[in-house]
């Protein structure tokens, strides 16, 4: 870690400060203009902000009680993928409503046979004319009943390999033949969907990017839903976090149980150790170098770590905690239910902790890309090859 916040007296602090006393309570739409939603993004859209610039906007903002618009599909992985490939026009269409939160967005990438592995996906669009002919089956996508927008990946040309044949798409939410069916959690709310696309038009000037270019668009998609997925709070960045654990146990005199004081130690530790990798990664970005696979590695960590906040927080609350009302410690408070609730997903969503893993093997370790069986070679053949190649020195 390796980076100092500027003092009170910082002119970038004072603009903020002098534009938030100038505009009481900015609405969505006054804040994107400004600049404030996503100070990093290229002008028009941010302020070209360098992580610095960013955390001192946060702050200020923060300290003045302004709170940003909530579009965190569309702030965090639809936009950064149309500012790297969108047309001109698609930027000029999408972004401003995007970043004042007045077009909610969704992603439709998963199906019910490519979750994990994204590339096996099935939907179709086909060219006709002016527009594309939609057709297939999209799943757990969150938002889909409230988006104006989703980004959709869609199979092109099924005759190339999996990776060559796909595109990506702006899908309107409202176009005839798209239907929307809930998917009710255990938690029982509504967030997730299945989408079924029955022949569905959409405009050929939705497609981002070139036709067929579209597995290296969801990459740069991926990229950002991995690092937005990986913020401090137990529950994909919100939510609660170890040390409110740690501190409700000590407003409650702490814990004569050695093993469950040992398990919130242990809690205690990974966050500190989350906590010290994102400040890892935000030195990185300070001095200018890209972050690589630490979003993998974080998230790895991160969605484990939630799954055990959440689980000692439901121990904790011993018999009470049958009761969605009853949080650790006798703290009211439906958070902690839902959370303990909502935590299976977070080793799913967002790219399994098994996708995660192999892309730590493949781009920290240096092991193999793929075992190729199909090619002929056995299993212990395969299993034989990564064991030598992990024994390569570094």
């Amino acid at each position: 870690m390796d980076f100092d916040l500027p003092g009170d007296d910082d002119s970038r602090r004072i603009a903020v400060r002098e534009w938030v006393k100038a505009n009481p309570r900015p609405r969505g739409r006054r804040l994107a203009e400004a600049g404030y939603v996503a100070p990093h993004w290229p002008r028009p859209w941010g302020l070209d902000a360098d992580p610095i610039h960013q955390l001192v906007i946060e702050d200020e903002l923060r300290r003045a009680g302004v709170v940003k618009p909530v579009n965190p599909i569309g702030i965090g992985w639809a936009g950064p993928t149309l500012i790297h490939a969108g047309t001109g026009e698609q930027q000029q269409r999408y972004l401003l409503p995007m970043l004042s939160g007045e077009e909610l967005w969704c992603q439709l990438f998963s199906e019910p046979g490519a979750g994990s592995d994204l590339a096996n996906l099935e939907t179709r669009a086909v060219r006709d004319g002016d527009t594309y002919v939609v057709s297939g089956q999209k799943i757990w996508t969150t938002l889909a009943h409230q988006a104006r927008f989703g980004i959709l990946v869609a199979r092109t040309d099924p005759d190339v390999a999996k990776h060559q044949g796909i595109s990506y798409f702006v899908c309107p939410m409202d176009a005839p033949g798209i239907t929307i069916s809930p998917i009710v959690e255990m938690t029982g709310l509504h967030a997730f969907n299945e989408v079924f696309f029955d022949d569905a038009r959409i405009p050929a000037e939705n497609l981002v990017g070139q036709e067929n270019g579209g597995w290296a668009l969801a990459k740069v998609t991926l990229g950002n839903e991995r690092v937005s997925l990986s913020g401090e709070g137990a529950l994909w960045g919100r939510g609660p976090t170890a040390a409110d654990l740690v501190r409700l146990a000590r407003d409650a005199g702490g814990l004569d149980d050695p093993v469950l004081r040992q398990r919130l130690a242990e809690v205690y530790i990974e966050g500190e150790v989350l906590r010290l990798i994102r400040l890892r990664t935000l030195t990185a970005a300070v001095r200018g170098r890209q972050p690589g696979p630490e979003a993998s590695v974080r998230k790895a960590l991160a969605d484990a770590h939630g799954q055990h906040i959440m689980g000692l927080a439901k121990d904790l609350a011993g018999a009470a905690g049958m009761l969605a009302s009853a949080g650790p410690l006798g703290a009211p408070d439906l958070e902690w239910s839902y959370g303990f609730l909502f935590s299976p997903a977070l080793t799913i969503g967002g790219g399994t902790s098994e996708v995660q893993r192999n892309i730590i093997a493949e781009r920290v370790l240096g092991l193999p890309h793929d075992v190729d069986v199909e090619a002929g070679r056995s299993w212990a053949e395969a299993r034989s090859a990564i064991y030598a190649a992990a024994r390569q020195p570094a």
